[in-house]
């Protein structure tokens, strides 16, 4: 599994946002490692992040994520001085939502490069959101058909395919040898990244369709099917 490092400015909003993206995960996903507030104030250090880069260094590689501009400078500046012998990527992505798609994509399972690609897309549901409102311009994924196993399901939980839901999709299939799609409203997203999912903007009541191909197939719409019954853990007892 990759290492993550996220380097900020300030050390509250680095905790914060690791919080939040391993409460998606529940302790299952990959280390990541902190590097925020130079001398226990705001700004970042070459330094603190070269050591950070040790803590979370993996041999499929590190995925560095950064907030503003001198972030980046200290990055660069610490790859020179660690000279890792692992690939390590400085990332692009918005620091919150990015850090959010990588630890999801990366507790599946996912290389460094599909983890990266997935962080800096995690501004696609926010930007899906506001089209629908005619606030912003971002194309609606297509619907393609997918031959093979699979399954309709109401959501029964309250909210649907939110964060959290979406982050336990994800996880789930992200580990199995299966190319899985869930289909709402027209709409089809890839099962492995929870960004797509919450594109479906699929509420409780709404009938998705889990489709799979592969040799875990079965096994996908299964596990799937079973986290869309059990309303993701967030029914209330009866």
């Amino acid at each position: 599994m990759i290492g993550i490092v996220v380097v900020s400015h300030s050390a509250a909003l680095a905790a914060a946002a690791v919080a939040l993206a391993e409460e998606m995960v529940h302790g299952s996903g990959p280390v990541v490692a902190v590097a925020a507030g130079a001398a226990g104030g705001f700004g970042t250090d070459a330094t603190e992040v070269s050591a950070a880069l040790a803590r979370a260094a993996s041999p499929d590689g590190v995925l560095v994520l950064m907030d503003l501009g001198s972030a980046v400078l200290s990055s660069e500046l610490a790859l020179e001085l660690s000279s890792p012998t692992h690939p390590v990527r400085l990332s692009s992505a918005p620091l919150v939502e990015g850090l959010v798609a990588a630890v999801v994509r990366a507790a599946g399972g996912a290389d460094l490069e599909t983890v990266a690609r997935e962080a800096e897309a995690a501004l696609l549901p926010k930007a899906t959101a506001l089209a629908e409102h005619g606030l912003s311009a971002a194309p609606a994924p297509a619907l393609v058909a997918v031959p093979g196993a699979s399954v309709r399901l109401t959501l029964v939980n309250p909210q649907g395919l939110h964060a959290r839901p979406a982050a336990q999709i994800a996880t789930a299939v992200g580990a199995l040898a299966a190319e899985v799609a869930v289909e709402a409203g027209g709409r089809r997203a890839d099962a492995a990244s929870s960004l797509e999912l919450m594109t479906l903007a699929a509420g409780q009541g709404t009938e998705i369709t889990v489709s799979a191909t592969g040799a875990d197939a079965e096994q996908a719409i299964a596990t799937v099917s079973e986290l869309v019954l059990a309303g993701f853990g967030e029914l209330e007892a009866s």
